[in-house]
């Protein structure tokens, strides 16, 4: 009986891995499959988001071997963002180990709801022309830089639907395409969900047993992302995503405040 239900349990972490890799690796909504899974499983919160973070560095793999063509295309640009998510990363990984993860539920419900207003945001704005220069372009690249350090610190910290909210920030700081932009939020989110994880694993308890199975599914899922985004057109995908992230964030404030 115990071996039956090892493995239904992980034939259902392996599915939900798939989904989760798949949403994932395009729009950073993981967690709106992954993390209630291990919930049902019987996780506690703590244990899940850690469980889910080691299992996203899957996901980050997977997208990231995927995405090799644009990530080339970007190297600089990868490397800054993925600095500032880092430091981020760190701090909220030190204080999850001090706070508990539920001081960020009832504010994360606004971060997606945000997030998905800028990308709406982002579909009507006029494209600055390129390479002109821009006397406010510092002042922009310092709020942008902090906002990808806050990033990393929710990341860090609790980390639901954080891709959402940094590929949001990205499409409207940086003139690249959509499948770099993408790419660039994955390999963050990927290095800072694995330095992270090295905090937790001295910090707090990760179901690692658990980890295989759905880290499998998000292997496969974040490969497959980024080779939809080489074929699909780039503004319905954007407001689909919004409208996701629309949803998304109903259902969090919804299970943070009833």
């Amino acid at each position: 009986m115990i071996i039956v239900s090892l493995w239904l349990t992980s034939i259902i972490l392996l599915a939900a891995g798939l989904s989760a890799g798949f949403v994932s690796s395009i729009a950073g909504l993981a967690s709106l499959i992954s993390y209630p899974v291990l919930l049902l499983l019987g996780l506690p919160p703590v244990s899940a988001n850690v469980t889910n973070t080691a299992a996203l560095i899957f996901t980050g793999a997977g997208s990231s071997i995927s995405s090799l063509r644009e990530l080339s295309h970007v190297r600089k640009t990868k490397w800054k963002v993925t600095f500032y998510a880092l430091i981020g990363g760190v701090l909220g990984s030190v204080l999850l180990a001090f706070a508990p993860a539920t001081t960020f539920e009832r504010v994360v419900p606004f971060l997606v709801l945000g997030a998905g207003l800028l990308m709406i945001w982002s579909q009507f704005r006029k494209t600055p022309p390129q390479k002109k220069v821009n006397p406010h372009q510092l002042r922009t690249t310092i709020l942008k830089n902090i906002a990808i350090f806050l990033v990393g610190v929710y990341i860090g910290y609790f980390g639901a639907s954080a891709g959402m909210i940094l590929l949001a920030i990205l499409i409207v700081t940086l003139n690249n395409t959509f499948g770099e932009i993408n790419a660039i939020k994955n390999f963050a989110a990927f290095m800072t969900n694995i330095l992270s994880l090295v905090i937790y694993a001295f910090t707090t308890k990760v179901y690692w047993w658990m980890v295989l199975p759905l880290g499998i599914g998000m292997f496969v899922g974040g490969y497959l992302g980024p080779v939809l985004v080489r074929h699909v057109p780039v503004k319905p995908l954007r407001i689909i995503i919004s409208f996701a992230a629309f949803g998304l964030a109903g259902y969090l404030f919804y299970t943070a405040y009833f």
